[in-house]
This record gives C-alpha cells, structure tokens and sequence, in this order.
C-alpha cells in the first residue's frame, strides 16, 4: 500500500509545506535492486582502532571510494570531500571514560555530509567478554551512543553497533556487506554481537547457492518476499503453506522453480509428513507460518488463544525439533523465526501473539548454545510495521501512528525483512546465532 504522506512530503509542493510546519520528513529508503554490484555505491569512511586494518583488507570490494581521517591520498575532509554513503568506525579499542570523547571527535563532522540513506558502523567488544570493569563500561556505553545517535540521523540514515568476539574479525565482512548495503534499509539501532564462524561465502553474489531452503507460509506477503529473495541469492527453495493457499502456492513456485509443500502444519503428523517431503534434507528452515486472533485479554476466548499458540509458537517447537533429531537439518544449518517487536514491547489485545512471539524469541536464545555444537545456528527476526495487506486494513490513524513511530518515520516493507533473513541464512551468518534483529526502523517500542 503507497504511504501517500511519503508521497506528498517528497513532492516539491509537499516539501515546502512540511518543512513550512515543522512536520516529520521521511525520504524513501534506498533498497537493494537486482544488478547492483557492490554493496556500498559511493564513499565509505573508515577510521578507528585496530580493526581497520582487517576492513580495509577488504574495503575494496565494498566500494572504489574509500577514505579516512589524516594525511593519506585518500583524506576525507568534511565539508569538502564527497557525500558519505557509509562510514565504519572501530571504537573496540576504547578503554576508560576518557576515550569515549573519541566518539564526538570522529562522529560529529561527518554528520553534516552524510548522503541519503547513509549507513553507519560502529565496531566494539563485547562488555561481557572483558575483565576490566573500566573497559567494560566504556563498551557498553557505545551502546547508548549508538542508540541515541541512530535517533539523531535524517534522510533515511542508519547505524548499527557490531559487538566482535575473539575470532570473529573474519566475518567482519560478511557482516559489513549486509549492514553497509540497502539490504538493511530499514534496520537501525541494533546490537549484534559476532563470534567466530567456520563456513564462509564462496561467492557473494550467490551466497545461498547449492543450499536447501524451506519457508513456512510461503505463499503471500512476507513469506513470499522471504522465497524470492533466498532464491535470488542461489537457494533451492521449498515453499510450504495450508491447503487453503495451494493455489497461490502453486503460482509462486512456479515462478521462482521451487517445490511445494501443502501441509497444515498443526496437523498431529505434520513433523512425520514434513520429513518424508526432505529427502535430501535442509540447510535453511525459516518458520514464518503466523496467525492472529486479537482480544483484549477480558475477551479472549480459549479458541483464540489456542490457536495462536499452536501456529506460532508450539508448531516451530516441534517441526524444528523433529527436523533436529532426525538430522534432516544438516549441520551448518541456520534456523530463522519470524517474530515481532510485539513479542518484544507488547501490544494491547495482542497476548496470544505477544506471547507466541517473545516465545520465538526465547527458543532461540535457549537453543543457540546446545545446537553450536553442530555449527547450527538459531534466530529471530522481529518485524516492526511492515506494508502488507493485513497492514493496509488495519483503521487509518493505527495505520498512521505505526508508520510514524520509528526512527526512519515510515512502514517497512517485506522485502526488508526477507533481506534480514536471507543474510541469517548465509553460511558465514553462524557468526549470529541466539539473538534477535529487530526490522522495524528504530521503532519508538521496546528496548
């Protein structure tokens, strides 16, 4: 559904007036768009610590216009040098209280000539991992400043904090690659933190290639975009809904060369009949299949409550279960779950879903550790307000107040979430497991 205020803030007479009256002014994000070549298409920024050294190994093959702070060939000098599409900076070296005024140093003069729908980086440690309770501190506090700052940033800016663990600076890239790119056009805030990973990308511009990917409610919306986008990205897909979306199941496989599966998933012997429809079994499972039946929780009945439950939450238990202990899923797999910032904030007359959902985000948190051992790795993506067709019948100033409530003031789409899922899927993405990324534009909700 086209977001009209979007729509008439970008037009000349539009932009006029919303600036005229102070109003928010949302610019369109820049996504990824089939025939890109490299993830970043102008200046990179890169300065910081010792982690620069591993970035600019590899910077090249991000973008041709690389620069940093100094006295080298390729300075940057704000107010001068060229719009900045992304910047990197590696604040992992920051010890003490002192050092964190490295933060405004380095941030506050590019804020000025960042180019539209920039992406920014911070790199750090850790707090956990270290010993030193100063060092601690100062790492945590990037948090907040990164927090804040993504807050700060206007024309469809974003900026994320990359927490890298002992080992890890080899997945630097694949990391950067996502979170530089318009591929998280509408991620902003986030904290990820990444841990070493044996299995890398041998080609980057199909990093799902000769993997098998299975996606439960496959046949519209999200779970559509989701089996497009893996399938761009060289997967094998297979596509699962109910029987009453065969149809529209049917057509999606048919344009994208998949498999289908019609499968209630509910069904007492769905994980028997699942398994026998793998033979060769599966490197990617995604759980999208969801449902809502919302009531205050006064008026909740039990049917509504129950069936919530059994799609979102009790239905991925035990599929992915009985995937697990039958080794359909090969080691080196990665798990999705398609949860919400409902699951994470809460939502008024949503206690079933809000439930099902933090309960998604709790599976993978608990089954990160024990499924390590395989290389298998588990994660939750949570969806903020997303234009879809469940969305566009939601009353208009709920509508409203859903889109505007975020950093980027405006709805996401599904092809931002299937992004977020296809880079969980990479074979380089066992560096993420146990955690949940949120696609929601920075919403006002939640932590």
């Amino acid at each position: 559904m086209s977001d009209r205020y979007i729509d008439f803030a970008n037009s000349s007479l539009g932009h006029r007036m919303v600036a005229a009256l102070g109003l928010p002014s949302p610019v369109r994000l820049e996504r990824w768009q089939a025939g890109r070549l490299r993830p970043v298409e102008g200046a990179l920024l890169l300065g910081g610590g010792a982690l620069m050294v591993k970035v600019q190994a590899f910077a090249h093959k991000l973008t041709d216009a690389i620069y940093s702070y100094g006295t080298e060939t390729s300075t940057w000098i704000p107010g001068h040098g060229p719009k900045l599409k992304a910047v990197v900076f590696d604040a992992s070296d920051l010890q003490h209280t002192d050092q964190l005024k490295q933060l405004r140093e380095f941030f506050q003069p590019l804020l000025k000539n960042l180019d539209n729908s920039a992406h920014l980086v911070i790199l750090g440690r850790a707090p956990e991992s270290l010993s030193d309770p100063f060092a601690a501190s100062a790492q945590r506090a990037l948090e907040g400043f990164s927090r804040s700052l993504a807050k700060e940033l206007r024309n469809g800016g974003v900026l994320q904090l990359l927490y890298v663990g002992d080992g890890a600076e080899d997945q630097l890239e694949g990391a950067l690659r996502f979170f530089l790119s318009p591929k998280s056009a509408y991620i902003s805030g986030q904290v990820i933190r990444l841990k070493a990973c044996a299995t890398p990308v041998e080609d980057w511009t199909r990093p799902l290639a000769g993997r098998k990917a299975l996606v439960t409610g496959a046949a519209r919306g999200i779970g559509a975009s989701i089996a497009e986008t893996l399938a761009r990205d060289g997967a094998e897909v297979i596509l699962l809904d109910v029987p009453q979306a065969k149809a529209d199941l049917e057509a999606l496989a048919a344009r994208l060369g998949a498999r289908t599966v019609v499968l209630d998933i509910c069904a007492e012997d769905a994980a028997g009949q699942l398994i026998e429809h793998l033979p060769a079994g599966l490197d990617i499972l995604v759980h999208n299949a969801g449902i809502t039946r919302d009531k205050t929780l006064t008026n909740m009945t039990p049917e509504y409550w129950d069936a919530v439950l059994a799609v979102n939450l009790n239905a991925p238990q035990v599929l992915t279960k009985a995937l697990l202990d039958s080794h359909t899923l090969h080691d080196n797999a990665r798990i999705v779950l398609l949860a919400s910032i409902s699951g994470i904030a809460g939502n008024r007359g949503q206690t079933n879903y809000a439930a099902s959902k933090a309960g998604l985000i709790g599976l993978a948190q608990a089954w990160a550790p024990l499924l390590g051992e395989r290389g298998i790795s588990i994660n939750a993506v949570a969806p903020g307000f997303i234009e879809t067709q469940m969305t566009a019948h939601i009353p208009f100033a709920l509508r409203e107040a859903g889109r505007r409530m975020s950093s980027l003031g405006q709805g996401g789409l599904p092809q931002d979430v299937a992004e977020a899922v296809a880079w969980l899927g990479q074979p380089g993405s066992g560096a993420v497991s146990g955690q949940a990324l949120r696609v929601c534009g920075q919403s006002l909700l939640g932590a």
